[in-house]
């Protein structure tokens, strides 16, 4: 039975990723600058980041009042709903400054801390996906008309095509890099797109067998990790743990596993 709160935060979810979607895609000037960074001179900010966060807040706040929220570009309110929303308006921001497609809105509603609802809308694919917990993942888009989503069946993990990310320190992404030259000859290759949100959607799709990354925020997977889980895949962290900035690892049912072993042993979740 469909929970009319989670139907309507859906909605809302939808909405707000739309019309900030539209936002970036059609406001971009072209003249767009770097307006702040954050980690390192390359970890940057766009004006159009901050817009689409306002856009976005504004708009829940506007409908339910007494919500939180946790943004990348600094929204932090602690709500009284117990419903708290975590916003990552522009996942893939130096893709954007560069024209680059692969760049999305990602929203996921909590509720009393666990993740209920995730939209992420890419809009240069014109795909948006979304997931209610327990209820399945779901993409509109690319496919004719509304599709299901279900990760891929399992390969050997040799077979395996997994993406990653690095971060903006350079000693950071240099260990990152050092540990993917190791896992490269025992994978049928590794992707780098840009987006975790992206990334951990495309796991959802089948368009990918894996997934992991190192240095990610809550609101840089907090709604695709739902649409992965809903699909189907496996998700969390080092080995027995929950996805974090630690580790974040995704995959099918039958890589999961072995890439997460991989990982731990390989050092992936620290510096």
């Amino acid at each position: 039975m469909t929970d009319p709160l989670h139907t309507e935060l859906l909605a809302l979810a939808q909405d707000a990723a739309r019309r900030a979607g539209e936002l970036l895609r059609d406001g971009r000037p072209a003249d767009l600058a770097v307006a702040a960074t954050k980690s390192s001179p390359i970890d940057v900010v766009t004006e159009m980041d901050i817009a689409a966060e306002k856009l976005i807040t504004d708009l829940i706040a506007d409908r339910r009042p007494g919500d939180g929220f946790l943004g990348e570009e600094g929204a932090s309110i602690e709500g009284t709903s117990g419903i708290r929303w975590v916003i990552d308006p522009l996942d893939g921001t130096v893709n954007y400054l560069y024209g680059l497609p692969t760049w999305a809105v990602s929203i996921a509603a909590e509720q009393d801390g666990e993740t209920v609802v995730g939209v992420v809308a890419a809009p240069m694919r014109g795909e948006t996906y979304r997931a209610v917990r327990g209820g399945g993942a779901w993409a509109t888009g690319a496919w004719d008309g509304e599709r299901r989503l279900s990760c891929r069946p399992a390969p050997p993990l040799d077979q395996a095509l997994v993406s990653t990310g690095f971060n903006y320190v350079s000693e950071v992404r240099a260990h990152q890099a050092a540990v993917a030259a190791r896992m490269i000859p025992l994978l049928r290759d590794i992707r780098r797109g840009g987006s975790a949100a992206v990334d951990l959607c495309d796991v959802a799709a089948g368009r990918l067998d894996g997934y992991y990354e190192r240095g990610l925020n809550a609101w840089d997977y907090g709604a695709g990790d739902l649409i992965a889980r809903e699909a189907g895949a496996l998700t969390g962290g080092r080995p027995g743990d929950r996805p974090s900035p630690a580790l974040t690892v995704a995959g099918t049912p039958g890589v999961f596993e072995p890439l997460q072993r991989l990982l731990e042993d390989l050092g992936a979740w620290h510096d």
